[in-house]
C-alpha cells in the first residue's frame, strides 16, 4: 500500500491525506454512543407504551368482564326480560355510544343491543372480539368485545369503542419512529462533530511532530486554554519537548567543546610522540621525562572520558540507588580528605555542620561535595578560606560550601554547570571544566536544588535536598 492509499504522510514533505472521518476512532465511539442512545430511546418509548396504551387497553378489558359479570348475574335473576330491560338503562346512560351490547338468539339474531347485526369475526384465543364498528359520523371506528354465552344458548356481546386507545398506540408508535430517527440522526451529527473536533486538536499535534521530524526542534504544540485533557496532553509533551531540546543542545555544546579543549591536549601529545619517534629513528635513547609527560597527558585524556562516562550515566536515570544517608558525616570524611591539600596551598578549609539524613545515592553525594569543596579550594587565593556547612532548612537538609574566592559574575551563574565551560579569568587553572557538571548531575539526580550566591567575598555554592529523618540542630565544626 503506498502512503498516498493508506493517507500517511511521506517522507520528506507533503501534507497527508485527511483520513475518512467515520474511520477515526472517535466517530467509532460516538456510533457506539448513538446506538446505546437509541437503545436507551426504545426503551423508555416501550415504557410510556406500557403504561400508557398498555394500561388503557388492560382497563378497557376488566372494564368489559365486568360488565359481563353484572350482565350475567342480571339475567339469573331477572330473566331475559330483565336482562333486555339493563341493557336499554345503560345504554341510554351512555348517549356516546363508547359502550357496546348485542344480546342475540342461539343463531346470532339481534334481541337487543345498539349493534344492527352480530359481527362476522372468530374470537381470539382468550375470547376476544377485534372488529370495525360502523358509526354514523366517524365511520368505521375500532370496537373490542367478548362473547359470553347464557343459558338456551343466548348469547351475550359486550364491548367498548376503542378509538382513543387505538390513536394512543398511533400516536406513541409515531413518537417511537420519530424519536428512534431523530436519537440516530442527531448521533451521526454528533459524531461528526465532535470527530472532526477531535481530529483537528489531533492534526495539530501531528503536525508540529511533522516539524519537529523535519529538524524545527523549536515547534510547540498549541493549547486553548481550556485545561481539557488536549490541553494536559499538549503541557505534558511541550515539557518533554523542552527537555529533548535541551539535551540537544547539551550534546552539542558538549560536541563543540570537546573538539575545543580536548584538541590542544591531543596535539600536544601528538607532537611529543613525534618527537620521542624522531629521536628513537635517529639512534637517541628515549628521554624519560618525555615519557612521562605523555602518560601524564593521556592520563588527563582519560579522565575527561570518565568524567563524561559517569554524568552520562547519571543523568540517564538508570537503577537508582536509594538509602538513609548521613550528610554530616560525608561532609566530615570531605574535610578530612582535603585538609592537607588546602594546607599546601594556605588556605582555611572548616566544617560547621549538624546530623542530618537524606535519602540518596553516598558515593555520588560524596562526589558531588568533592568537587564543590576542590573548586573553592581551587579558586580561592593563598591565605583564605574554605567553609563546608550542613545545615537544616525547614524540610530540606542544606550543604553549603563557602569561599573568599573571586567568586562568579551573574552573567556565568546559569552556564558553569555546562559540560566544558569555563569562564576565561579560570583557564589557566588545571581541571577540565567538568566538575560542576557533575554536581548538576547529581542535585538532578536526587530532585535537589543547585544555587550559586555571591558571599562578601567569594562564592557560596548551596546544594539543598529533602530531609528524611528529623535532625537535631548541634553544631559540630573543625
Amino acid at each position: 500500500m503506498t502512503a498516498e492509499a493508506s493517507g500517511a504522510r511521506p517522507p520528506g514533505g507533503g501534507k497527508p491525506m485527511p483520513a475518512r472521518i467515520w474511520r477515526t476512532s472517535t466517530f467509532r465511539f460516538a456510533a457506539l454512543y448513538m446506538v446505546l442512545f437509541a437503545i436507551s430511546v426504545v426503551l423508555l418509548l416501550g415504557l410510556v407504551y406500557w403504561m400508557t396504551a398498555g394500561f388503557m387497553a388492560r382497563q378497557t378489558d376488566e372494564t368489559i368482564e365486568t360488565e359481563i359479570i353484572g350482565l350475567a348475574e342480571q339475567y339469573r335473576r331477572r330473566g331475559l326480560n330483565g336482562l333486555g330491560q339493563v341493557i336499554g338503562e345503560r345504554m341510554r346512560a351512555d348517549p356516546d355510544g363508547s359502550a357496546i351490547y348485542l344480546f342475540a338468539t342461539p343463531d346470532y339474531k339481534p334481541l337487543a343491543g345498539n349493534l344492527d347485526q352480530w359481527p362476522p369475526l372468530v374470537a381470539d384465543a382468550d375470547g376476544w372480539l377485534n372488529f370495525p364498528r360502523q358509526d354514523t359520523e366517524a365511520g368505521e371506528v375500532p370496537a373490542r368485545a367478548r362473547l359470553f354465552v347464557l343459558r338456551d344458548g343466548l348469547h351475550l356481546l359486550v364491548g367498548r369503542d376503542i378509538r382513543d386507545l387505538v390513536r394512543t398506540e398511533a400516536m406513541i408508535r409515531r413518537g417511537l419512529i420519530w424519536g428512534l430517527g431523530l436519537s440516530i440522526a442527531l448521533g451521526l451529527l454528533g459524531g461528526l462533530l465532535m470527530s472532526r473536533r477531535i481530529n483537528r486538536r489531533i492534526e495539530a499535534i501531528n503536525e508540529t511532530s511533522r516539524e519537529i521530524m523535519n529538524g524545527d526542534l523549536s515547534r510547540r504544540i498549541p493549547d486553548r486554554g481550556s485545561g481539557d485533557e488536549f490541553d494536559k496532553l499538549s503541557e505534558q509533551l511541550n515539557a518533554m519537548l523542552d527537555r529533548i531540546e535541551e539535551l540537544m543542545e547539551g550534546v552539542r555544546h558538549v560536541t563543540d567543546n570537546i573538539a575545543h579543549d580536548l584538541r590542544t591536549p591531543l596535539t600536544r601529545l601528538r607532537t611529543r610522540l613525534e618527537m620521542l619517534q624522531s629521536g628513537a629513528g635517529a639512534g637517541v635513547a628515549l628521554d624519560g621525562a618525555g615519557v612521562a609527560e605523555c602518560i601524564a597527558e593521556s592520563d588527563q585524556l582519560l579522565q575527561t572520558f570518565n568524567a563524561l562516562l559517569r554524568i552520562a550515566r547519571i543523568e540517564s536515570h538508570g537503577p537508582r540507588k536509594s538509602a538513609s544517608v548521613a550528610l554530616d558525616q560525608i561532609a566530615d570524611d570531605v574535610v578530612d580528605m582535603y585538609q592537607a591539600v588546602a594546607e599546601e596551598k594556605n588556605v582555611a578549609l572548616e566544617a560547621d555542620v549538624v546530623p542530618v539524613t537524606v535519602a540518596g545515592d553516598r558515593d555520588l553525594l560524596f562526589q558531588a561535595l568533592v568537587n564543590l569543596v576542590d573548586n573553592g579550594i581551587k579558586y580561592t587565593p593563598p591565605g583564605g578560606s574554605v567553609t563546608l556547612a550542613v545545615a537544616v532548612d525547614g524540610d530540606d537538609c542544606c550543604v553549603e560550601v563557602r569561599d573568599t574566592g573571586p567568586g562568579i559574575a551573574d552573567a556565568h551563574k546559569e552556564k558553569v554547570t555546562r559540560r566544558f565551560y569555563r569562564i576565561d579569568g579560570s583557564r589557566g587553572e588545571k581541571g577540565n571544566g567538568l566538575g560542576l557538571s557533575l554536581v548538576a548531575a547529581v542535585a538532578q539526580r536526587h530532585d535537589a536544588s543547585l544555587e550559586f550566591r555571591d558571599a562578601d567575598p567569594g562564592l557560596v555554592v548551596r546544594l539543598c535536598l529533602p530531609c528524611v529523618v528529623e535532625s537535631v540542630p548541634t553544631n559540630r565544626s573543625h
